[in-house]
């Protein structure tokens, strides 16, 4: 079956349940593939067509993932346009697009400045009439493109297949007696519709007939979740250190809970046996990356079963195989893969080997095949579940007319997972001023690649190996 005919399919099948809750408003499954039928009329009537770029610079709404779907029912390229980026990343994104679809979230002078070869297609009440949409991509074509930091500083684009995203499913793993229908109910939909694992999980749900519901304002945890009768949703470390924190001092009712997922960066054992403890078996630790989607999960049935589980990032999900090499490092294989990175062949080739995925992550296989991470073999920092490469923002420092050298390294963090700590040498006679280097790293990099905290230093300990010893740097913390 060619995507997205299953969701498309989904969507026709109960035509007046509920497919979106975006505050007062209800948009059923039959208006949504309305929509998702006339965007496909108002696209094909720009000359789009299989291969074609289409950039989707919105906010989450149900006209923007109808619009997404759209594109696809065309075999285009549907590509997520990042909110804030810096100019440089956004030309980076949208120099290769025909067209970009916009609202009155992402419809800025920078993107109309910037996305000069493409058309712009603003969402508003004046759309074709319907005409059913019939997908038209090929398995093998490039159906969705998810862009993410890089570590030369530009962005890579992580393209899948059309085949890839059909392989998608609705797969949940829980209790027993909970099954995905009754998991994906109500799926707790916020932030931006550019996140892969955002998507992923929305498609879960509407296959598994469920409501995506779309808060109305900033999701404040805990209390949205009962307030909108939440059964799944996704949640980083700092979400979860601000649940764990309110549940010490009140009773929050949780117990509509079937899956929220902790995801994104790392989480220590003692934070995820408390989640355990006080949030019950409705909260689950997942592990993926953009590149492959969910590998695997962490159920409080599996420590309950498995004591010495806790801390590792649980058992690959069914389609999974994973495989711990000779070196410890960590290597994927999935259906939901990605087939190379966008117009980046060398990098693609450093990253898939013979159908594996290289997650560039060090770990373990214990006895009952639960994965343990033990470190990176990438120089990366994960902040609030999104990835930093220390070496653009080192050479963004080391820039500064005052600067000799730099160097960033992350360390766990109870509220963020880690946090990003720069040291820097002065040159000759150099003072640099922190609030200077911050700007200079906004300025390139965008703020959330600034790091927590500078600290100056005479000069960079260096290890036995003749590297900087980051154990060294992290002592003076």
């Amino acid at each position: 079956m060619v995507y997205p005919q299953a969701l498309l399919d989904a969507l026709a099948r109960e035509p007046g349940k509920p497919a979106f809750e975006h505050g007062a408003r209800v948009v059923t499954r039959g208006e949504t593939l309305d929509l998702v039928g006339r965007f496909t009329v108002a696209l094909r009537g720009l000359g789009l067509g299989p291969g074609d770029g289409v950039g989707l610079a919105t906010g989450v709404t149900p006209e923007a993932w109808a619009a997404q779907i759209a594109a696809q029912v065309l075999g285009c390229r549907a590509v997520g346009v990042r909110p804030g980026l810096p100019a440089a990343h956004l030309r980076e994104i949208v120099t290769d697009l025909a067209a970009v679809v916009v609202d009155e979230h992402g419809d800025t002078p920078e993107l109309r400045a910037t996305a000069t070869g493409a058309k712009i297609l603003p969402i508003g009440p004046e759309l074709p009439a319907y005409e059913d949409p019939v997908p038209q991509g090929r398995p093998e074509d490039i159906g969705w493109v998810v862009f993410t930091s890089g570590s030369t500083g530009v962005p890579k684009g992580a393209a899948f297949s059309y085949a890839a995203l059909a392989a998608r499913g609705p797969e949940y793993r829980g209790p027993a007696g909970w099954g995905v229908t009754e998991a994906y109910r109500r799926f707790l939909l916020f932030g931006t519709l550019t996140s892969a694992v955002m998507l992923m999980h929305l498609e879960a749900c509407l296959l598994a007939g469920g409501t995506a519901v779309i808060p109305d304002r900033l999701p404040d945890f805990p209390w949205v979740l009962p307030r909108l009768d939440v059964t799944a949703a996704l949640m980083t470390v700092p979400r979860l250190y601000q649940v764990l924190g309110v549940l010490r001092g009140e009773d929050v009712d949780l117990s509509a809970l079937r899956a929220l997922t902790v995801a994104g960066s790392p989480v220590t054992p003692g934070l995820m046996a408390e989640a355990f403890e006080r949030i019950g078996p409705g909260i689950q630790q997942g592990y993926g990356q953009t590149e492959t989607g969910k590998l695997t999960i962490l159920t409080a049935e599996d420590v309950a079963r498995h004591p010495s589980a806790l801390g590792s990032v649980g058992r690959s999900l069914g389609r999974v195989s994973v495989e711990v090499r000779e070196d410890s490092e960590v290597y994927v294989r999935t259906p939901t893969a990605f087939a190379g990175y966008w117009n980046n062949p060398e990098l693609t080739a450093s990253v898939l080997r013979d159908g594996w995925v290289r997650t560039q992550d060090v770990g373990r296989l214990d006895a009952a095949g639960f994965l343990h991470l033990t470190g990176r073999t990438r120089d990366v920092v994960i902040v609030n579940a999104i990835i930093h490469y220390a070496g653009p923002i080192e050479r963004a420092l080391a820039s500064h007319a005052e600067v000799d050298q730099a160097y960033v390294v992350g360390a766990p963090d109870e509220r963020t997972g880690e946090a990003m700590h720069a040291f820097i040498v002065a040159s000759p006679g150099g003072s640099p001023d922190f609030g200077q280097l911050r700007a200079l790293v906004a300025a390139e990099l965008g703020d959330a690649s600034v790091p927590a905290t500078f600290r100056m230093i005479d000069a960079v300990p260096v290890a036995a190996s003749g590297k900087p010893d980051v154990a060294a740097l992290l002592s003076l913390l």
